[in-house]
């Protein structure tokens, strides 16, 4: 079932553009962190950023993933941390390979269906944390990812999980993102990824693949030429064909909140799941506006960041029943 949303997008900030962008800029959370490398089985590694003040160990741990060249600096995360931290609970952010502020060690860095390493990382934080509720969520491309891994791994060590703004048909959302004004927010990520692909280039200069990447005007022909040869893909189609979550919600068992505007400007219809193919497990939000990862309301002076209300909101209700009474 697909529900209708709450969210409301206020008179200032109705257009798409307008909520997604200035989630960005109008954001005024600041928090700190301690990082943590863990040196993964391959002999690469992923940095983690760990919530600060840390809670204690009964406390519920939400592991959060973020988009397409996010980080720890990303205002979605910053304000998440947050807002979970507001609830007493434990936030950590899992940078992907080369997201962190450090190229890794590998040419292989991370896609919208690499799943291996957040699989690690949370059997990992299972292991030291047995008793601890853990939660996850996941931004844009991190939100399909983590579709992807709980499609592959129906027993995992999450009692809940958030899905945010997740690119479900990755072809129909290249399509989408190289049109009209969203050509904008394609470039801004596009130089990002080829700056950060350059470096990774500087590292490993035998490597097979040494193609020009300043000549790469779209993120398909990006993904066509190094996302996909360098992550074992055919062409961008295989990889957007095997790595697009639209096709493995049925296959969730984990309960899982799924929020979207259908207004997002880096997507069209074709991510919005028919209602008969969501499973039980699966609370499908959908609101007419809210651009991509923005949902702002309230006062232009004074905004309000919808989903950092709603998803711990939600989470509560998804603890074992002794933390629920304590919430209460």
């Amino acid at each position: 079932m697909i529900h209708p949303s709450q969210f409301q997008a206020p008179w200032w900030a109705r257009n798409s553009h307008m909520q997604t962008i200035l989630a960005k800029y109008l954001h005024r959370n600041r928090i700190k962190h301690r990082r943590e490398r863990l040196e993964l089985p391959d002999g690469d590694f992923v940095d983690l950023a760990w919530g600060l003040p840390e809670q204690s160990d009964n406390k519920p741990l939400v592991v959060l993933f973020h988009g397409l060249e996010g980080c720890i600096e990303s205002h979605y995360i910053q304000g998440m941390i947050a807002a979970l931290h507001q609830q007493g609970w434990q936030a950590v952010l899992m940078h992907f390979r080369g997201c962190s502020g450090e190229p890794n060690r590998y040419m292989q860095a991370y896609h919208s269906g690499a799943i291996e390493d957040p699989h690690y990382v949370l059997g990992l934080l299972r292991q030291r944390y047995p008793e601890r509720p853990i939660a996850a969520i996941g931004y844009s491309l991190g939100g399909n990812m983590l579709v992807n891994y709980l499609a592959k791994y129906p027993r995992n060590p999450l009692c809940a999980t958030a899905v945010v703004s997740a690119p479900l048909q990755l072809s129909a959302c290249a399509d989408r993102i190289n049109s009209g004004f969203s050509r904008c927010y394609q470039g801004y990520l596009l130089s990002r990824m080829i700056t950060n692909w350059q470096q990774r280039l500087r590292r490993h200069p035998q490597h097979q693949w040494q193609g020009d990447l300043t000549r790469i005007k779209s993120l398909r022909e990006f993904d066509d030429k190094v996302t996909a040869p360098v992550h074992g893909f055919s062409d961008a189609e295989d990889y957007y064909e095997r790595c697009s979550g639209l096709y493995k919600l049925a296959q969730i068992s984990t309960p899982t909140l799924m929020i979207h505007a259908a207004d997002d400007p880096f997507m069209n219809d074709a991510v919005i799941p028919d209602a008969s193919d969501l499973p039980p497990a699966i609370t499908y939000e959908l609101s007419r506006s809210g651009g991509h990862v923005g949902f702002i309301h309230g006062l232009p002076w004074r905004p309000n960041y919808w989903l950092e209300s709603r998803v711990p909101q939600w989470l509560a209700q998804q603890w074992p029943p002794y933390l629920k009474d304590k919430n209460e």
